[in-house]
């Protein structure tokens, strides 16, 4: 009888035991960086369609939950994926397949022995590059186009510059765009010696030339955007901020997520073209699990690199140069005032201090006072000290890339002096103002990889590690600063926050492994960091 009871008492315990929720995928035996509210960390987490649906010990989750795929992560480190706030993604996969690379090169020679490489390979109707920076020549000036004509008097040829703010083109392309020396541009500038073009474009004068380049077709764009994909999952990326989109570029990475071909979660800002107002603005956001249309990028001003950033005084290695607008007040307003009516966010370049000043006075009369709307400034590079109050005021968010002071740093403070540098690159200060800071890269202009990006905002080196003490350590982040703003206020600057950024039940199962603690490593460290996988919605996809 008494084997009878103990029989029947362990069956009615098994019984009255819940039985674990079936799931996706288990990880456990990790260091989850949850990225919550409180920067708690974890053990384990388990994942179903698509969404994290418990954070814990591993004791509660592999007691709770069962999976057929349950990873031992052998105690290496889980971050959230990774959120580009700021760049140019498929600009980025663009340049990968159609244009000659031209980072890093040391003279206008070299820009044309590449070109004469790249042409060989992939002879084309235009030759086009990306990526030269007169400020890393020993010369540090612009080039003329008299050593294009000489290596390609017969084939136009379209450069441009790193930071997408001036082009150098040959004689060919100047005549078929029938530029002349009395042409003028709004906005933009043709720069002329000796009577004539040197060939070099600023700003809206570039649109002269790339406006006759013909559009590359639906197949191209799919592989540009493939290929991008595959090289942002490889550094941990999940999400982005594509700063500058056309209707059929919206349409195709619609279509393609929908296939399930591109699986990477996509903030489109919308270049105000016409048809890009009528079809999206004026039917309100429109939104996916993997794409947000909600914004306009309008730009304010040129780029501190080829001096074309509006400057309140002149800059001071060019007396009498204030840098450019590219479009006059009304032109903000009416843009402003359509984003307002049908609750759009405004996201506006500007980097020169009267850049910033001029949006921000802008934004004020729309936004009057406390709001939620998010309107942002992108780099918000230069910013009068009087100014920084103006983000708070109006609840402005500066979206900035660290890895701009990184690279600028050797030639900014002889642009702007002394004085006004104080207040460039000035990220702490910025996040202090807004109490949240999204982080971005704008590549192409800057590496993909988000690890340079925490780097710079932390260390406030180059990849070499000069200077010794870092630059304008004053507005260096911390480390929990530098991850949120790859994550969490990446997402908030998107109104995403509710959905990605953090590792926490109901938020989509995007998250990176790692095998280096980016909380506590040697911050030299840092830059050769290597992601170990990459998943998206809990697939792993690198």
């Amino acid at each position: 009888m008494k084997r009878i009871f103990t029989i029947l008492s362990i069956a009615l315990m098994a019984a009255c035991q819940s039985p674990k929720q079936q799931v996706d995928l288990i990880i456990h035996n990790a260091t989850v960086y949850t990225v919550d509210d409180a920067f708690s960390t974890q053990q384990a987490f388990a994942v179903k369609d698509g969404k994290f649906v418990a954070v814990g010990t591993n004791a509660a989750i592999l007691g709770n939950y069962q999976s057929e795929q349950v990873v031992d992560a052998d105690g290496q480190f889980i971050y959230p994926g990774f959120n580009d706030a700021h760049c140019h993604f498929y600009g980025y996969g663009t340049n990968l397949i159609k244009r000659a690379d031209l980072v890093g090169t040391k003279s206008f020679e070299e820009v044309v022995e590449r070109l004469k490489e790249h042409y060989g390979n992939y002879p084309s109707e235009w030759l086009e590059g990306r990526g030269w920076d007169q400020n890393d020549w020993e010369i540090m000036e612009f080039p003329t186009k008299d050593l294009l004509d000489e290596a390609f008097p017969d084939v136009p040829v379209y450069l441009i510059r790193i930071d997408g703010h001036a082009a150098i083109v040959n004689s060919k392309a100047l005549e078929l765009a029938g530029i002349e020396s009395s042409t003028q541009v709004d906005g933009g500038d043709i720069i002329i010696a000796r009577g004539e073009p040197t060939g070099v474009l600023i700003d809206n004068a570039m649109d002269l030339v790339s406006d006759i380049i013909p559009e590359p077709d639906e197949s191209f764009n799919r592989d540009a955007l493939l290929k991008a994909q595959e090289n942002c999952f490889a550094v941990g990326l999940t999400s982005v901020s594509d700063a500058g989109l056309s209707r059929n570029v919206v349409e195709l990475i619609d279509s393609m997520q929908k296939q399930g071909e591109l699986k990477m979660r996509i903030y489109a800002m919308l270049t105000p073209y016409k048809e890009n107002l009528e079809h999206y603005v004026k039917t309100g956001p429109y939104q996916t699990d993997y794409l947000n249309v909600r914004s306009i990028k309008l730009y304010a001003d040129g780029a501190l690199g080829s001096r074309g950033a509006r400057m309140i005084e002149p800059y001071s290695d060019d007396p009498g140069n204030v840098g450019l607008f590219m479009h006059p007040e009304m032109y903000y307003d009416s843009m402003c005032s359509l984003a307002l009516k049908y609750g759009y966010q405004v996201n506006t370049h500007a980097i020169g201090d009267e850049g910033n000043r001029f949006i921000l006075n802008v934004y004020a009369k729309y936004l009057e006072g406390k709001n939620d709307l998010r309107w942002r400034i992108e780099h918000a590079q230069v910013v009068h000290p009087d100014d920084f109050q103006l983000f708070a005021k109006f609840n402005v968010i500066p979206s900035v890339q660290p890895t701009h002071a990184t690279s600028d740093m050797y030639w900014a403070d002889e642009r702007v002096g002394p004085e006004r540098i104080k207040g460039a690159y000035a990220y702490k200060q910025l996040l202090d103002a807004n109490g949240w800071l999204p982080l971005g890269t704008d590549f192409p202009i800057e590496s993909i990889n988000p690890m340079y990006t925490f780097y710079a905002a932390v260390a406030r080196k180059d990849l070499e590690g000069w200077p010794e003490n870092g630059f304008q350590m004053e507005n260096a982040l911390s480390r929990d600063e530098g991850l949120k703003g790859m994550t969490i206020w990446a997402a908030k600057a998107s109104f995403e926050e509710d959905l990605k950024g953090s590792i926490e039940a109901g938020k989509f199962a995007d998250f990176v492994v790692m095998g280096v603690d980016l909380m506590n490593v040697d911050i030299s460290a840092i830059p050769e960091a290597k992601v170990v996988s990459t998943y998206t919605a809990g697939e792993k996809v690198y």
